[in-house]
C-alpha cells in the first residue's frame, strides 16, 4: 500500500477526506450530501476509490455497502501535510509559516490563540526544540 501524502491530493480529494475524518467513517452517499457543489454519485465513488489507491482510505463492507475509514488518524495526517506546506511554501521554517498565519486577513488572531501560542513556544524552548 503506497504510503499516502497530502501532495498527491486534489482538491476534491481533500474535501472528501475532510467529510470523512469529520464523521470517521463514512459512505458514498454521505460524502455526497456533504459536498458542496456535488459531482454525480458515480463520480464520488470513483474519488473514495482514488483515495483508497493512494492510500488515504480504506473501507469495510456493511451489507451491500462500503463504510469508508482514514488510514491514518487525523493527528498523523495533518501532521504529515503541514509538513509538507512548510517544505513547499516556507522553506522548511515554522516561524515564516506562523508569520503568515498571524499576516492572514480572513480571520483575526484572538487573544486566546495567540495566548496558546505563547505557552507552545516557551515549551519548545524548554525542551530544546
Amino acid at each position: 500500500m503506497p504510503r499516502p501524502s497530502a501532495a498527491d491530493l486534489s482538491r476534491r480529494e481533500r474535501q472528501i477526506m475532510s467529510i470523512v475524518y469529520r464523521l470517521g467513517l463514512a459512505t458514498a452517499a454521505e460524502v455526497l450530501a456533504l459536498l458542496d457543489d456535488p459531482p454525480s454519485y458515480s463520480a464520488v465513488r470513483a474519488h473514495l476509490r482514488i483515495l483508497e489507491e493512494k492510500g488515504h482510505l480504506r473501507h469495510e463492507q456493511d451489507g451491500p455497502r462500503y463504510v469508508y475509514l482514514p488510514t491514518l488518524p487525523r493527528d498523523r495526517a495533518r501532521l504529515g501535510a503541514l509538513r509538507q506546506v512548510l517544505h513547499t511554501f516556507f522553506d522548511g521554517s515554522a516561524s515564516q509559516a506562523v508569520a503568515a498565519l498571524l499576516d492572514s486577513t480572513d480571520r483575526p488572531v484572538t487573544s486566546q490563540e495567540l495566548d496558546q501560542l505563547a505557552r507552545v513556544v516557551e515549551q519548545a524552548r524548554k525542551e530544546g526544540r
